[in-house]
């Protein structure tokens, strides 16, 4: 039987664990046909096939949150109650959008900036840029475009800056607000 884990013994008589395995299961076991996404194909070229079969997608079952990217190894991180109740198209663009920071990841590239405004980051800017043009791709009118642009963390300025640095005509009520 394999060693279990290290166990901190504290002043309250109680021993925890301060580190614990994460489950990863393969990208392609949930996620199929990416390859063949233009925008996934420009982030990844010759190699799309080969990072997808390596990629890991981890799930948490909290009723918040959408999707990330793990800065400590480039895998996604993943909302059920977002992977079951999102809208689909919202949830196929975040994951075209992860996978552009995935990418960013295999560059050492930073993921995460703390002083900016997340409408500012060159990370997310990157990402927004390639999930928005992968939206149009798809269909998807600026006014769609700019309420997938919408999230609970950004103000209503950060929103009409964002849209129109991603070259999105705002429709009045965003004008407003």
């Amino acid at each position: 039987m394999p060693p279990g884990p290290k166990l901190v013994a504290t002043p309250w008589r109680v021993r925890i664990a301060r580190s614990a395995p994460t489950r990863l299961y393969p990208f392609e076991r949930f996620f199929r046909g990416f390859q063949n996404v233009p925008a996934v194909r420009s982030l990844f070229g010759r190699s799309t096939e080969r990072v997808l079969r390596a990629q890991r997608v981890e799930f948490y079952s909290a009723r918040f949150g959408y999707m990330s990217t793990s800065d400590v190894d480039g895998h996604l991180i993943i909302s059920r109650h977002y992977l079951e109740r999102g809208r689909l198209r919202n949830v196929y663009l975040d994951l075209v959008h992860e996978l552009c920071h995935v990418r960013q990841f295999r560059r050492k590239q930073r993921l995460f900036y703390p002083k900016l405004s997340y409408v500012d980051a060159p990370s997310e800017i990157e990402a927004y840029r390639i999930t928005v043009a992968e939206g149009r791709r798809i269909g998807m009118s600026d006014r769609e475009l700019v309420e997938y642009l919408r999230i609970e963390w950004i103000t209503p300025v950060e929103l009409r800056r964002l849209a129109r640095r991603m070259g999105l005509k705002l429709p009045r009520s965003a004008r407003r607000r």
